[in-house]
């Protein structure tokens, strides 16, 4: 089957133009903030919305740091992450979120909101915390991680969780 030179000439010109609006596209996403759009609907107790859209060229550092913070404290290391905080005002609230979590180890997560105020980045997130040992089964719960932005490294400064 033989093609003639209107149709190459028309399918080259499909394609470039699906590449134009295609890197437009990625152009148009990079100058956008890491939450693209929020749902309507909140969370009545925290005003959390419901879903978010991320821009997936978003700066994902912060998140990985928060990751990194969140499974070491899943993984019983919460002496560890939160050493620095037993050296100062915080040391009773330390010692309260290593006894709860390990009451209630966090089982999945995921992000559900997102703040910035430079230099601080709020990352809200809903979780899945398995009940007090003696009880069976799981629990949804909504917790955050503010990171403090020091230097161009994101640094875990407080956690909040309702257990």
């Amino acid at each position: 089957m033989e093609f003639s030179r209107n149709q190459i000439g028309i399918a080259a010109g499909a394609g470039a133009l699906l590449l134009i609006i295609f890197f437009g596209y990625l152009i148009h996403l990079n100058g956008e903030g890491p939450v693209l759009g929020r749902s309507e609907e909140r969370d009545p107790l925290s005003g959390i919305p419901n879903s978010i859209s991320l821009n997936p060229l978003r700066d994902r550092s912060s998140e990985r740091e928060a990751a990194q913070f969140i499974r070491s404290m899943r993984d019983g290391n919460c002496k560890q992450e939160l050493a620095d905080w037993f050296k100062d005002y915080r040391k009773k609230y330390a010692a309260f979120i290593c006894d709860s979590e390990a009451q209630h180890p966090l089982v999945s997560w995921e992000v559900a909101d997102w703040e910035d105020a430079p230099p601080l980045r709020i990352l809200h997130y809903r979780g899945k915390r398995r009940n007090a040992p003696g009880q069976k089964g799981t629990y949804k719960e909504l917790f955050s991680v503010t990171l403090e932005n020091k230097g161009g490294a994101w640094v875990v400064t407080k956690y909040d969780s309702m257990y």
